[in-house]
């Protein structure tokens, strides 16, 4: 029997759908049905219109947000496609939040742990596969790199020309620009000010087991957050 507070996560492909409702009605239903009965708090729903085969969920970003911050369970209608989606899964096992299926109640977050596991072994084998396939070209003769732009004799060690590599950089800043206002659209959604101080906002989020941006600690240190507010 449901109980506690919930978070309700719909997700439809085309804006045609949602407007419709084709799709999305089934999806609440199921999320009502598995509601029903129970001491339960349906605090929001969060609905997003986007393909399955990209990887910007901007809405789910919103609800394990929220989840985070008032402690809720995120639920959703159907998982039987999510096994198959590695983002989904990924966003789920780093947030750490309680999950739940309305059509299998057994997949929770240990569930999606283990599959967001088993995506993450394929990403990495395929990774593997590609430095293999390097390594074994290298050792038949073939040549890794690029020639410099104004002297095709040159050889500069590297794939790409110079316009790649500042494209390169850009998109880089343009990641880790985007991931530090994330992080302050999360503070917002917490109730807190992004113009807190920096020893203070590095506590709530060690505090709150926040992955920090480079995804190896969860223990932020005050020049951290002021790296990531420099951004702002």
């Amino acid at each position: 029997m449901a109980s506690g507070k919930f978070v309700s996560y719909l997700r439809v492909s085309t804006n045609k759908q949602a407007s419709s409702g084709l799709g999305m009605e089934a999806q609440r239903e199921a999320v009502a049905q598995y509601l029903n009965g129970g001491d339960w708090n349906l605090v929001e729903e969060v609905v997003e219109v986007e393909s399955g085969r990209k990887n910007e969920r901007p809405a789910l970003e919103k609800a394990i947000r929220l989840c985070n911050a008032i402690d809720a369970t995120l639920v959703v209608a159907k998982f039987d496609r999510l096994s198959r989606d590695a983002h989904f899964l990924l966003g789920l096992k780093k947030s750490g939040i309680k999950f739940v299926a309305a059509d299998n109640p057994s997949a929770n977050e240990l569930t999606v742990g283990i599959l967001a596991l088993v995506a993450e072994n394929e990403a990495r084998a395929i990774s593997d596969r590609t430095k293999a396939a390097l390594v074994a070209a290298k050792a038949r003769g073939q040549v890794l790199g690029a020639y410099s732009k104004d002297d095709k004799t040159k050889f500069v060690g590297r794939t790409g020309t110079r316009e790649d590599c500042l494209k390169a950089a850009q998109g880089k800043k343009a990641k880790a620009d985007d991931v530090a206002n994330k992080m302050k659209q999360f503070i917002v959604d917490c109730g807190l000010s992004p113009d807190a101080s920096a020893k203070s906002l590095a506590k709530f989020l060690t505090d709150r087991g926040v992955q920090t941006p480079s995804g190896r600690s969860t223990v932020w240190q005050v020049t951290t957050v002021q790296r990531m507010k420099a951004r702002w």
